[in-house]
This record gives C-alpha cells, sequence and structure tokens, in this order.
C-alpha cells in the first residue's frame, strides 16, 4: 500500500468517525468537495499544506493520516 492510499484509507477512518461529510470538510479545510474525494480516493497526492489543513480540520496530528495501520490479531 503506498502511502496515497494509507492516506485515503485514513482520512475516510477519521473523517467518518467525526461524522463528518465530505462537504463538511471541505468547508473546514478551505478546498474542495471535489479535491477531498480525490485524495479519499487515492487519486491524488496531499501536499504537506494540504496535510496540514486536513489534519487541523480534523483535530489530529498529520502522522495520524499518513501512518499505516497495523494489523491487530
Amino acid at each position: 500500500m503506498d502511502l496515497k492510499e494509507v492516506m485515503a484509507t485514513n482520512l475516510r477512518r477519521i473523517r467518518h468517525g467525526k461524522q463528518l461529510t465530505q462537504e463538511e470538510l471541505a468547508h473546514r479545510t478551505g478546498l474542495s468537495m471535489r479535491h477531498i474525494g480525490a485524495i479519499e480516493r487515492a487519486e491524488m497526492s496531499a501536499t504537506v499544506t494540504v496535510l496540514g489543513q486536513i489534519s487541523e480540520a480534523l483535530g489530529v496530528e498529520p502522522a495520524e493520516l499518513v501512518t499505516k495501520s497495523r494489523s491487530r490479531g
């Protein structure tokens, strides 16, 4: 899994956990809903600036968005 896919998975999981729609997250970040969707689908890489905007809007550290989760078992 590449970093784009890791971020896509984490972003979707965290956003859903905070019960936010893509539209609400887009509004909080100042990004377009299309941009948020493309990052969540791993079609687009987020710049460091965008990573910061998203992490701030979600109230998480940027590392949470780019750290591959470990399998539990």
